[in-house]
């Protein structure tokens, strides 16, 4: 998007004026709008979390009852009533951090993940659907049966693949765009719903070499 085109865009103004950090919280917010997953009391894992926009919305719709852990590479900072962690979602000790933190089993995990793009699609995707499934596999580790989670996708070669796969360990899996994603952008959203934790282990991203260096 060109600086003049950014500067028009209604969702970044929106969200200068309301002290959000990132355009990204009214995707957030116009998901939650279709499918109600946030609500009172909620747990939530935000993964690839900063600069936390996404932390700002999930904390005021849980509330004080609620619990919202946000994680990402880089240090995002301090929300209020948000625990906010540095680390890698592909490392295991960054799950076994969470796991601490959590406190027992999340009820919605939620990854806005991309890569730092290269400019070259067919590499972009597949690094994106990479990361997405290593956040897939923190997943079974950190949500509780029944619950639900939204995961960010690029578009390419391997979604269908991909979206296949969550079928094993959701008993739903929805496809979207808010309004809020840009045209021109090739992301899509899945909204999961009702993780089936026996089914768990059909679903092993080590399987699929998705990584282009």
């Amino acid at each position: 998007m060109k600086l003049a085109d950014a500067k028009k865009d209604q969702y970044r103004k929106l969200a200068k004026e309301s002290n959000y950090r990132s355009r990204a919280v009214f995707k957030l917010a116009q998901l939650n709008k279709s499918y109600h997953f946030l609500k009172r009391g909620t747990k939530v894992v935000d993964i690839g979390a900063a600069p936390g926009g996404w932390l700002q919305l999930a904390s005021k719709m849980v509330g004080p009852d609620g619990l919202v852990i946000g994680i990402d590479i880089k240090e995002i900072e301090p929300i209020s009533n948000v625990i906010t962690l540095i680390g890698d979602i592909t490392e295991e000790e960054t799950i076994l951090l969470l796991q601490k933190n959590l406190d027992g089993k999340a009820d919605l995990i939620l990854s806005d993940l991309a890569p730092n793009v290269s400019g070259i699609w067919e590499m972009d995707h597949l690094k994106q659907i990479d990361l997405t499934r290593k956040a897939v596999r923190a997943t079974i580790k950190l949500l509780r049966q029944n619950g639900n989670a939204i995961y960010k996708v690029f578009q390419g070669e391997t979604t269908s693949e991909f979206i296949s796969d969550m079928k094993d360990v959701f008993l739903e899996v929805l496809i979207t765009k808010p309004d809020a994603s840009r045209k021109q952008s090739s992301e899509i959203y899945l909204v999961c719903k009702k993780f089936k934790l026996k089914n768990s282990q059909k679903f092993d991203g080590d399987n699929h070499n998705t990584i282009i260096s």
